[in-house]
């Protein structure tokens, strides 16, 4: 089994600055549409007061957005992948049964910006765009999935599967050290044995269980294998983010 660190949202370079907690919830802002593909503006996820607070004016209802992770009312996810990051997941054989967690950059109130867990995904499905049959894309467009509405590179897929986002602003959902930089992370134990992929410089890995993560980057990757210490880990972040 690997478990993905998945990069998303707002930060300081898409959008303009962290996505806001609101009422004690993560709230991922998506970043902007920058491929003139969306049909999915910040208004119609009622989000537009929200990406005008957090891009300082540069952005507002009428902005169009890259819905993706997309989070349906249903309990599903979807996550659209492409290019390089495509190729890092593919390389490690990102598949079925594996685990998405989605994390970002947010900001309560007048507080620091960190690092923290807002959603995840459980892969049941990859949907290849370029080979899928009609059927598989047109169903993934149906529900307004920007990578299924236009081709964004060769090897564009779709992770699918049940999901869940908005999750509690938690301690337990928190990557970020207290009053530390957003990049220095407090990890489980078992991180530093299973490793995680861009993070393979011993000097990355801190005394305390403590990580500085790469300034850069979207999708991290653990393979923690059947180990049981990761495994329960990970279930009790999946119930951290349901409750």
């Amino acid at each position: 089994m690997k478990i993905i660190l998945s990069r998303k949202g707002f930060d300081s370079s898409s959008g303009g600055g962290p996505s806001p907690v609101v009422s004690g919830r993560a709230l991922s802002l998506p970043i902007p549409d920058t491929q003139g593909i969306s049909r999915t503006s910040y208004g119609s996820l009622r989000l537009g007061g929200h990406a005008r607070a957090a891009s300082r004016g540069r952005l507002n209802g009428r902005h169009l957005c890259h819905n993706d992770p997309m989070f349906t009312d249903d309990g599903r996810a979807y996550l659209g992948q492409c290019s390089a990051a495509q190729t890092h997941l593919a390389n490690h054989g990102v598949s079925i049964g594996d685990l998405f967690l989605f994390f970002g950059l947010f900001r309560e109130g007048a507080r620091r910006p960190h690092h923290r867990i807002f959603g995840y995904l459980e892969v049941e499905e990859v949907v290849d765009l370029a080979t899928c049959e009609d059927s598989a894309r047109s169903t993934l467009a149906a529900l307004d999935h920007p990578h299924a509405i236009g081709m964004h590179s060769s090897n564009d897929a779709v992770y699918c599967g049940p999901g869940k986002t908005h999750a509690p602003a938690c301690e337990g959902l928190r990557l970020t050290v207290p009053d530390g930089s957003p990049s220095l992370w407090q990890v489980p134990p078992w991180l530093a044995e299973t490793g995680l992929s861009y993070h393979g410089k011993a000097e990355r890995w801190l005394p305390g269980n403590r990580l500085q993560s790469v300034a850069r980057g979207q999708e991290f990757v653990a393979d923690i294998g059947g180990r049981q210490d990761a495994r329960d880990w990970a279930a009790q972040i999946v119930q951290l983010i349901e409750s």
